[in-house]
């Protein structure tokens, strides 16, 4: 029996997420075709499928919330403004990590309170490694139904490890090198499995320069947080959500070793 302080609802949710993780690998395993948002970006069976799982799922649960995510229209901030609960979905993170059958792909699950992410559950379907975690009840994972493993983020190494984008340019080097001050290792990972490396203590740092939407951040930020890490804006603030209309997140740096001053060393960079 696992021994992980894990809620009903968070022992729930993080059954949802295995439940779309199984529908993903049941097309990753087949011919799948791929066609292309508006944006550009992929868009599979696997992401509709894992996002028809999730939202039947959340839909079943005893507090029925709104749920904004990347496979659904989202609702007008005329609307969701006035939203204190609600969950965030990324049905498939990393599609185009899907498409290169890579394995570097998770399905996020969310629940945000009053503009933060305060449950979080991160599954990747491919290693069946699940990780989850809950506002003052501290990070957990397991890989493939087993027992629960407490993680927890540790001090900045020397030299640093940084978890860096599989797909996406934007890495910021001359900016790593400033607040790390020096050289640091690469790490190169697809979705939000960057987070999770953090998390469990395999990566110190990920920056990202460049575009990501609120669902690709809130299920992993919450899990980071609670093994002991950060996720700030350059700036040096928390990461919020519902903050506007706009579904962007500032760039942001999501670090484990929250004894270090980044809001100091983001302020120096700037000069």
């Amino acid at each position: 029996m696992s021994a992980a302080p894990l809620s009903p609802l968070l022992t729930q949710v993080a059954a949802i997420a295995e439940a779309a993780g199984r529908a993903i690998m049941e097309i990753y395993a087949s011919d799948f075709a791929v066609e292309h948002k508006d944006d550009r970006s992929p868009l599979t069976a696997a992401d509709l499928a894992a996002q028809t799982v999730i939202a039947a799922g959340l839909a079943a649960l005893p507090e029925v919330l709104p749920v904004i995510s990347e496979e659904a229209i989202a609702c007008a901030w005329d609307v969701r403004r006035h939203w204190q609960r609600y969950w965030l979905v990324d049905p498939l993170d990393g599609t185009r990590e899907f498409v290169k059958r890579n394995g570097e792909f998770t399905v996020n699950i969310a629940l945000i309170d009053h503009h933060r992410p305060v449950l979080g559950v991160v599954l990747a379907p491919v290693t069946g490694e699940t990780y989850v975690a809950e506002r003052g009840q501290g990070a957990w994972m397991r890989a493939d139904g087993g027992d629960w493993q407490a993680i927890r983020s540790r001090a900045l190494a020397n030299p640093p490890v940084v978890a860096g984008s599989r797909s996406h340019g934007g890495t910021g080097e001359a900016l790593l090198e400033q607040l790390l001050g020096g050289t640091y290792t690469a790490l190169p990972m697809g979705s939000s499995l960057k987070f999770c490396l953090i998390a469990r203590a395999d990566a110190d740092v990920y920056l990202r320069r460049g575009p990501t939407s609120e669902w690709d951040t809130a299920a992993a930020q919450c899990v980071l947080e609670e093994a002991g890490g950060a996720v700030l804006d350059l700036e040096g603030a928390p990461l919020r959500y519902n903050r506007g209309e706009s579904l962007l997140n500032p760039e942001f740096i999501a670090v484990g070793d929250i004894d270090i001053d980044w809001a100091t060393r983001l302020a120096k960079s700037e000069q």
